[in-house]
């Protein structure tokens, strides 16, 4: 094993791998935070009403005649 920290510098082995996971477990929380179950800043958001699709039937006055289907 020391003969790999013959190869490679450990001071500047040891910064890169710090900065890599420094960077990777920032990442990570992020993308917690972007969730709607993991936000612990904001809490869970409202649930959104669903979308409802109304079906709009023309009123026909009585007085005119209704057209004959089939």
């Amino acid at each position: 094993m020391w003969k790999i920290w013959m190869i490679f510098d450990p001071r500047r082995s040891l910064i890169a791998l710090f900065t890599f996971l420094f960077s990777l477990a920032v990442l990570i929380h992020f993308i917690l935070l972007s969730t709607d179950r993991f936000n612990w800043l904001e809490g869970p958001r409202a649930a959104r009403p669903k979308a409802s699709i109304e079906h709009i039937v023309p009123m026909v006055p009585e007085s005119q005649p209704r057209a004959q289907i089939g």
